[in-house]
């Protein structure tokens, strides 16, 4: 099961239908964000079996009206209401003349309430809603076809505090948040804290393999930096030995010359443990650059 499938699962198992208006609210926001919402038909395809589920549950509370038995083509479940009477209903519940043209708004007087708005929302991104994995990136995203819409339920999510960003894809009209907190407050308010707490220890996870492995390249390369200054000093010190000889030098770089020859692959704080004299690491540093300038 997908991200987005386990989100919707808990909206629905997480959130029973009881308030009216709620539930008039809900439905608002699943039918501006489904299929199909108009004077001639109303058509909802979801994959999510908890969604399909609670559907019925919403219209009978909103409406009092039965849902036609949903159709099956696969993992997608669809409902399709064509029934005159009811999709007048439905259309008068929230201000709409159904024999005239449908410029779909959303009427704000039926969102009066805080817990309606946090319905609307709910329904609105079970119907048109996904969020992406958490352990990839951060999206969340509501689509509709109308403009209208979207752009009303921008404002109604400005006014729930939030702050959404737009783009026209095609056709659709979409809402989205690429900021994690935001997702992590989103899905609380609508009713899925589990999976807002789900995404914070996703997010948790991923700054510390993101931490382990800046730590890892540094160490790599720093591991690279000691190999190849070690490599420097070797062939600087065997040329020296031939020319001017190891035992000509001077009785420090002498010392040092010996134990980069001895231990090739050591680091300076390891040649400075393994210096008879005990030398300190900056020590050890400075009669290396001596050595490499001696001609």
């Amino acid at each position: 099961m997908s991200f987005s499938s386990e989100v919707k699962t808990e909206l629905c198992r997480g959130n029973p239908v009881q308030k009216k208006c709620c539930a008039l609210a809900e439905c608002y926001g699943v039918l501006l964000y489904c299929n199909t919402f108009s004077s001639r038909e109303i058509r909802i395809r979801t994959g999510s079996d908890s969604f399909a589920a609670r559907l019925p549950r919403l219209f009978r509370r909103a409406f009092g009206l039965e849902l036609p038995p949903r159709q099956e083509a696969g993992n997608m479940h669809t409902f399709v209401l064509a029934d005159a009477a009811a999709i007048r209903r439905i259309f008068e519940a929230y201000g709409y003349d159904p024999d005239s043209a449908v410029q779909h708004h959303i009427n704000l007087a039926v969102l009066e309430e805080s817990c309606c708005r946090v319905a609307f929302v709910r329904g609105a991104f079970l119907a048109g809603g996904s969020v992406m994995d958490p352990a990839g990136r951060y999206h969340l995203e509501l689509v509709t076809d109308h403009a209208s819409v979207a752009r009303e339920a921008y404002s109604i999510l400005l006014e729930m505090g939030f702050a959404p960003k737009d783009i026209r894809r095609g056709v659709h009209h979409v809402i989205y948040f690429k900021n994690s907190e935001e997702i992590e407050d989103l899905l609380t308010t609508i009713g899925a804290p589990l999976a807002a707490m789900n995404l914070m220890q996703a997010k948790v996870e991923k700054n510390m393999r993101n931490a382990v492995n800046r730590r890892v390249n540094c160490d790599s390369a720093n591991a690279d930096k000691v190999v190849s200054a070690a490599q420097s000093q070797l062939e600087h010190i065997r040329a020296l030995s031939e020319t001017v000889g190891l035992e000509n030098l001077p009785e420090d770089l002498q010392e040092v010359a010996l134990l980069r020859l001895a231990n090739p692959s050591a680091s300076l704080s390891d040649l400075a443990l393994l210096s008879e004299s005990r030398m300190s690491k900056s020590g050890i540093s400075h009669r290396m650059r001596k050595l490499m300038n001696y001609k």
